[in-house]
């Protein structure tokens, strides 16, 4: 006598879906890293256009901005998301009120004095990224 099956049996299905949970988890890895490497280039363009801000800054007030008033020094409020006090002084005083940095980034700015001229500094929290006057970069983690 001769039985014929005509669905799948339980360890097929069960390999089945062992392969896509795979497939599903290496996917996702996949897509945060590129989430974050977007946002990681969002901030560096945020951060040339606050460098461009600076030159029209120094054309019409004859120095560059500093977060904290007197450039010695920046304190990112990490964590804030682009609501950080220093990233909102940043968007009203070098961009009228415009919104440079954004929250949905989740990067935080501040700019602070460096010898002949300025230093921007950004974080999300785990890494910091950072852009002289003179268009040099730096990254630390």
């Amino acid at each position: 006598m001769i039985t014929r099956s005509s669905g799948f049996s339980l360890i097929e299905l069960l390999v089945v879906i062992a392969i896509v949970g795979v497939l599903s988890t290496v996917g996702l890895v996949a897509y945060n890293g590129y989430v974050d490497g977007t946002k990681k280039t969002s901030a560096k363009n945020m951060m040339q256009q606050i460098s461009l801000g600076q030159s029209d800054y120094l054309s019409s007030f004859g120095q560059y901005y500093f977060t904290n008033g007197d450039g010695s020094g920046c304190d990112i409020e990490a964590g804030k998301g682009g609501e950080a006090a220093s990233s909102t002084d940043i968007n009203s005083t070098l961009f009228s009120g415009g919104e440079i940095i954004t929250k949905e980034t989740g990067w935080d700015m501040c700019i602070q004095e460096a010898p002949g001229g300025y230093i921007i500094k950004a974080t999300d929290g785990t890494s910091q990224l950072t852009l002289d006057q003179n268009g040099t970069w730096g990254e630390s983690f």
